[in-house]
C-alpha cells in the first residue's frame, strides 16, 4: 500500500470542531501535516478546543454554504489535501429541518467539490465523508458498494446526493476524490446527546435511566471513532490507486447490534445494570436496520478496525467520565 509523507501535506478538514474532525486533527498533527480548519461556530467544549490543538491548526472562519470561503480556504492556503466531514449529521434534526440540512450537506459538498475542481492542478486528494444512510431501504443486508444509492428521508437523500455528487465530479472532471461510507461511528468528544452513546453515558454517569427513542430493536453498525479516522487518511494515502480514485468504501467492524444490546454493553461498562432504559418508540424517517460489508475495504485497503466494541466503548466511558467531572 501507498505510504503518503503527511509532513509535506497540506490538508483542509472541514467539520473539525465535531467528533470525528477533532480527532482527525489529532492523528494529522501527529503525522506533521499543516492542518487547516474551517470553522463555522467555536464552541470551546469542542475536544478540538479543550485539547488545545485548535492553537497548532490554521483557523479559516466561515460556512460550506459559502462558496467564496470554500474557495478562499484551498486556494489562500494552498492545500493539497482536503477531508470533508463538515455536515449536519443528526437524523432528526435532519427530519425537522430538511432545507438546512440540504443546505449544508448537498451544497457544501458541491462548493468544495467545485472549489477543488477549480484548483485541480493543487488539490491532489479529496475525501468525502458519506455515510451508510446514502443507500437507503436495501432488501437484502449488509449494504455492499455495489448497491444503489437510494435515501428516501431527509438526511439519507442528503447524503445520497453529496455522494453522487462526489463521483460525478471523478468522472466528468478526474477530481482525485474517493467516499467512505461509515455506520454510527461513537467516541470521546461527540456533544450531541441526543444521539444513542453519549446520551445514555451521560444519563447512566449521573444515575437517570437511559433514554431509547426508538423501540429499541432498530439494527445499527457502531464503529470507533479512531478506527475511522485511520479510514479517513488510508482513503487518502491511496488516491493514485486506480481501484481507489472515484469509489466508494464501507466501512464497519461488522458486528450489527440492536439499540437496546448496545445500551446493555454500555451499562456493563459503567456497572449501571440496575437502571433499565426507557423507551419512547418515537423515532421517525428512519430505516429500522442497517448495517455494512466492509469487505471491500479489506480487500483493497488493507484497512481492519484496531477496536473491539469491548475496547471502544470502555475508552469511550473513560473519556465521559473525565469530560462529566467539569461539564
Amino acid at each position: 500500500m501507498t505510504t503518503h509523507k503527511w509532513e509535506s501535506s497540506t490538508v483542509l478538514v472541514t467539520g473539525a470542531t465535531g467528533m470525528v474532525g477533532a480527532w482527525l486533527v489529532k492523528d494529522l498533527l501527529a503525522r506533521k501535516a499543516r492542518v487547516v480548519v474551517l470553522v463555522h461556530d467555536s464552541d470551546p467544549q469542542s475536544e478540538l478546543f479543550r485539547s488545545g490543538d485548535i492553537n497548532k491548526v490554521t483557523v479559516v472562519n466561515g460556512t460550506l454554504e459559502d462558496y467564496r470561503t470554500v474557495e478562499r480556504a484551498i486556494n489562500e492556503q494552498e492545500a493539497d489535501t482536503i477531508i470533508h466531514l463538515g455536515a449536519q449529521t443528526i437524523v432528526s434534526t435532519a427530519h425537522h429541518s430538511p432545507l438546512s440540512t440540504f443546505e449544508v450537506n448537498i451544497r457544501g459538498t458541491y462548493n468544495l467539490l467545485e472549489a477543488a475542481r477549480v484548483h485541480i492542478d493543487r488539490v491532489k486528494r479529496v475525501v468525502i465523508a458519506s455515510s451508510d444512510k446514502a443507500y437507503g431501504y436495501q432488501a437484502l443486508l449488509p449494504y455492499t458498494e455495489e448497491m444503489s444509492l437510494a435515501g428516501q428521508h431527509p438526511y439519507e437523500v442528503s447524503k445520497s446526493c453529496a455522494d453522487l455528487l462526489s463521483q460525478s465530479y471523478w468522472h466528468t472532471y478526474g477530481l482525485p476524490v474517493a467516499i467512505a461510507r461509515c455506520g454510527n461511528i461513537y467516541g470521546g468528544g461527540d456533544l450531541n446527546w441526543s444521539r444513542i452513546v453519549p446520551g445514555t453515558i451521560r444519563s447512566l454517569i449521573e444515575g437517570n435511566a437511559p433514554i431509547i427513542r426508538s423501540d429499541g430493536s432498530y439494527i445499527r453498525d457502531y464503529v470507533y471513532v479512531k478506527d475511522i479516522c485511520g479510514a479517513y487518511l488510508l482513503l487518502a494515502e491511496n488516491l493514485d490507486n486506480s481501484r481507489v480514485c472515484g469509489y466508494g468504501f464501507n466501512f464497519s467492524n461488522e458486528t450489527a447490534l440492536s439499540v437496546l444490546d448496545l445500551v446493555a454493553h454500555i451499562q456493563r461498562a459503567l456497572s449501571r445494570e440496575d437502571l433499565k432504559p426507557t423507551i419512547l418508540n418515537k423515532a421517525k424517517g428512519e430505516i429500522k436496520d442497517q448495517y455494512l460489508s466492509a469487505a471491500k475495504a479489506h480487500q483493497v485497503l488493507g484497512w481492519h478496525p484496531t477496536y473491539t466494541l469491548y475496547s471502544g466503548i470502555q475508552e469511550t466511558v473513560e473519556w465521559y467520565q473525565d469530560f462529566l467531572k467539569n461539564y
